[in-house]
């Protein structure tokens, strides 16, 4: 058997990205399962006039969605976002039922796809949460430190984006959170670079991760580290990008993390939030705000182009089990550990 074809995840960073988060309205079934049939000949009808400025489209879908819109068990580790509360910060779960993640060397191409589904949304979805995002410099963020430095490459990316054979989820399919960060750059900008590059776990120019003996155990770095039972590292995918308004005051990151585990996604999450161990948070945290949260199912190629509709609209398929969680793990991964303190 071929493998399913995955969609365009592994792309390089591009200049632009548009994100667009959506709420399926009731009764708009069967217009969003139609779109999602189509979004890859929008995107060629858009991306073909400038096709060296490499025009994506990746869909997520939510688990509330996905028990309306398919005739399929629910992906084992698809669940609506789980809020965290942290002894001092707040991790939010927001609406979203789908995802667009829509990337290119030019905006307007980003610009005028989002237009195109918005149009065929009109009265079956509503946007409820749309970045314009920008690439800033050298790949760096509005704190001022190159963002995305560890992301896998090669053959690394794919297994760390894409299930494989035999695993709980179809091969070629993947999970992403998103979440929006609002920082506070006055305070950010009151730190001196030394102070900076301890709260990151890295330093500011060079961008290279700070010594072991060096870098504190409440870095950003040393928090969102993971291993597994065998020592081996889980690693994710980030597109991250910059966003704001300068006229509102508003500078944030756009956080996209790709991973073929949605419990590599919710462990690195815990220890920002909960703290490695509980109470050590992340300090990044004290600086930037989140203020949305979802996960998304990155379904293959085929099954967005053919979508398999319910028997009767509105008529859910029983989710698949979700694991059971280990004792003292309020987000039901017992497999995974992390390095660190």
């Amino acid at each position: 058997m071929t493998p399913a074809e995955p969609q365009a995840v592994l792309v390089p960073p591009t200049t632009a990205a548009l994100f667009l988060v959506a709420m399926v309205s009731d009764g708009g079934e069967e217009a969003v399962r139609e779109l999602l049939a189509d979004v890859g000949g929008l995107r060629r009808s858009v991306g073909f006039r400038v096709p060296e400025a490499g025009l994506t489209c990746v869909v997520g879908i939510g688990a509330d969605a996905w028990d309306r819109l398919l005739a399929l068990p629910r992906p084992a580790g698809l669940h609506p976002f789980r809020e965290l509360h942290g002894p001092v910060h707040h991790a939010v779960a927001t609406p979203g039922d789908l995802l667009f993640h829509i990337r290119a060397d030019r905006f307007d191409l980003c610009f005028e796809l989002g237009q195109r589904l918005a149009e065929r949304l009109a009265g079956h979805a509503t946007i409820v949460d749309e970045v314009h995002g920008f690439r800033s410099f050298d790949e760096r963020d509005l704190l001022g430190f190159v963002d995305g430095t560890e992301n896998p490459e090669g053959e690394a990316a794919r297994a760390a984006v894409f299930a494989g054979a035999g695993e709980p989820v179809p091969e070629g399919a993947g999970f992403v959170m998103i979440q929006r960060y609002l920082h506070d750059l006055a305070a950010w900008d009151a730190l001196s670079v030394e102070e900076q590059e301890r709260v990151i776990g890295r330093t500011k120019l060079s961008d290279l991760e700070l010594a072991d003996d060096v870098k504190p155990a409440d870095s950003h770095v040393a928090l969102t580290t993971i291993v597994d039972e065998t020592g081996a590292e889980q690693q994710i995918l980030r597109f991250n990008m910059p966003f704001g308004r300068v006229g509102a005051g508003e500078f944030g990151t756009y956080f996209v993390g790709y991973a073929r585990d949605a419990a590599v996604l919710e462990t690195m999450l815990s220890n920002m939030f909960i703290g490695r161990p509980p109470g050590n948070y992340d300090r990044i945290l004290d600086f930037s705000r989140a203020v949305t949260g979802n996960l998304f199912y990155v379904p293959p190629l085929d099954l967005l182009e053919d979508p398999p509709a319910p028997e009767a609209e509105g008529e859910a398929v029983a989710p698949a089990d979700e694991p059971a969680a280990a004792p003292g793990d309020s987000l039901g991964i017992g497999s995974l550990r992390q390095t660190g303190a």
